[in-house]
């Protein structure tokens, strides 16, 4: 048998899709409970593994299914799954695949995970060529809800999931990008997926920070000027944030959950940048005094990082959808009370869901803020982000060349005064 020295590593790969498939726990959260016992390297193999299955699982569940009488419990699908993942998509020598999947499942299901894989195997890479694989990997829902709101763009949309996101990083005003940087038309930084951030000369002195570059285009939208006074809604980690007070705002930044805010204070004092950091629900919260102008970056369904957390493709139901953009209205309607009369306020979600953006125009009105429509001027270097109405709508297919980004919605409104 061969050494079976990854199996620690596949045992938390395992544990990863127990967490996401079953618990339905966001991959971050099981990947932090990760890091209490597992080394840096062993735990970013982990979740390689554990993110081609999640972004490869219909595929992976095609090729398994001829060779399955019967649905096997969750901890040896899991073992397959993995095994078939290894063998198909992450060029692991099949001895290793197939022994340290079999010593990962459960000891009645050994010989059907080693009776499986040695099957798929010899038979599984020509079953995977012949298959529509951005089709199998997307949720049936979701497929159906992208093809009505983008229709044949849903292909290249779930094209864009299949690999992993390049890293983005926003620069602190005057520094220097790293050597291996590109540097985006809006101005982001990107580098190979993979790369660690922390090794890249600049981090701990606080040069930059990661944000997607879809991400750093609502507060770029936002064009804060020295000395305003703007909250940011819901505003861990604190990308937006820094790039409020990187421009010279007085930022008050709201949220509501202990963690993340320990998250963004401690984003900010390495970023060396200050924000007057409020722990409160920002639908129930009032301040002392109205803003000039707001960015609500609402909690969505996030079905527009796909990229970045292929677990929401898998967690996230219809009904989701709905309950989402109900908490968005909620979320507008308190920021439409924050803001002065004439105020702006840029309303943005990192949603695919039309309900969860472009629905919001309607609903937006029924509270007293008007549409300010973006122009193509406003965001050189993308002018095919700016819808007909006049709203931000990224795609993950869009810049697909340089690796493409996440999928976002923002609309800017104002305030009757």
């Amino acid at each position: 048998m061969a050494p079976l020295s990854g199996l620690p590593t596949r045992k938390a790969a395992r544990d990863l899709l127990d967490a996401t498939l079953e618990q339905r726990k966001p991959l971050e959260d099981a990947l932090e409970h990760l890091s209490k016992r597992l080394d840096p390297r062993d735990r970013a193999a982990a979740h390689r593994i554990a993110a081609m299955v999640l972004r490869r699982l219909g595929c992976i569940d095609e090729v398994l299914a001829p060779f399955l009488r019967k649905e096997p419990p969750p901890p040896a699908r899991h073992a397959l799954r993995i095994g078939a993942a290894e063998l198909l998509l992450l060029d692991t020598p099949a001895h290793a695949a197939v022994a340290t999947a079999v010593a990962l499942a459960p000891k009645a299901f050994a010989g059907l995970v080693n009776a499986v894989l040695r099957k798929v195997a010899t038979e599984g890479p020509a079953a995977l060529e012949g298959l529509d694989a951005p089709r199998l990997d997307t949720p049936q829902w979701l497929w159906a809800a992208w093809h009505a709101a983008y229709g044949p763009a849903v292909r290249a949309i779930a094209e864009a999931h299949r690999g992993p996101a390049p890293l983005d990083l926003t620069p602190a005003p005057g520094a220097t990008p790293p050597e291996g940087a590109e540097i985006l038309p809006t101005g982001s930084w990107r580098f190979a997926a993979g790369t660690r951030v922390t090794d890249l000369p600049g981090f701990a002195e606080g040069r930059f920070w990661v944000q997607d570059a879809a991400a750093a285009l609502p507060a770029l939208l936002l064009q804060a000027r020295p000395g305003e006074r703007i909250a940011d809604l819901c505003a861990a980690p604190g990308g937006k944030t820094a790039q409020l007070a990187a421009a010279g705002a007085v930022v008050t930044a709201v949220e509501r959950d202990a963690g993340r805010v320990a998250r963004l204070s401690e984003n900010l004092a390495r970023l060396r940048l200050s924000a007057e950091i409020i722990r409160a629900d920002a639908a129930a919260w009032s301040p002392a005094a109205p803003f000039d102008a707001i960015l609500l970056d609402a909690p969505c369904t996030a079905t527009g990082t796909i990229r970045r957390h292929p677990d929401v493709a898998h967690a996230k139901r219809p009904r989701d959808v709905q309950a989402a953009a109900e908490a968005q209205v909620r979320l507008l309607k308190a920021a439409a009370g924050m803001l002065k009369p004439g105020g702006r306020i840029i309303f943005a979600t990192c949603s695919l869901q039309p309900e969860e953006g472009e629905a919001h125009l309607a609903r937006a009105a029924s509270l007293g803020l008007a549409h300010d429509p973006f122009t193509p001027g406003e965001l050189p270097g993308l002018p095919e982000a700016i819808s007909p109405a006049g709203c931000l709508r990224t795609r993950p297919d869009f810049w697909s060349a340089r690796g493409g980004m996440d999928g976002f919605f923002a609309a800017r409104f104002r305030r009757a005064g």
